[in-house]
């Protein structure tokens, strides 16, 4: 087989170019990302925790969310479903996504650890959530959210 120089240059040209760009970290979020993460990661913890009080300080009034079953809910649903505290999310993959400099999404992927109800099993284990949310006074209010089911397998 008969080797051509040019392309054994252009392969050793490429390789360090190639190799580098593959250990060039993902860019810091900007300090509005930043703000919304942490927005959504304090939902995480009231999650987690069952933060009534939480719920009640940062959904907006006409809240409403789709769970992963595909049923429209509304805020006084959200704080009861989360009350007990039962809930366990492993979130990953948090994007941000500007709509306008007082409304964001966040998205990203979770893992959904909690017990089954009492007549049906536990909900799909991966799941896939959005949330809309805007700058009330001031401060960061969760206006929507969906759960999308990421592997159907899973029910």
């Amino acid at each position: 087989m008969a080797r051509n120089p040019f392309l054994i240059a252009i392969l050793l040209t490429l390789t360090p170019i190639l190799t580098l760009a593959q250990s060039v970290p993902d860019k810091p979020p900007t300090p509005f990302e930043q703000s919304l993460i942490s927005a959504e990661k304090s939902f995480v913890a009231a999650a987690d925790k069952g933060d009534v009080a939480f719920f009640q300080r940062t959904l907006t009034d006409d809240f409403s969310f789709v769970a992963a079953d595909g049923q429209l809910n509304d805020r006084q649903e959200m704080i009861d479903e989360l009350s007990d505290g039962d809930t366990d999310l492993l979130p990953y993959n948090m994007q941000v996504v500007s709509v306008a400099d007082n409304v964001a999404i966040v998205t990203y992927d979770v893992v959904v650890r909690v017990p089954p109800a009492e007549d049906q099993g536990p909900p799909p284990r991966y799941q896939h959530y959005s949330t809309v949310w805007v700058k009330q006074a001031g401060a960061w209010k969760m206006k929507f959210q969906q759960a999308s089911v990421c592997h159907w397998g899973d029910w």
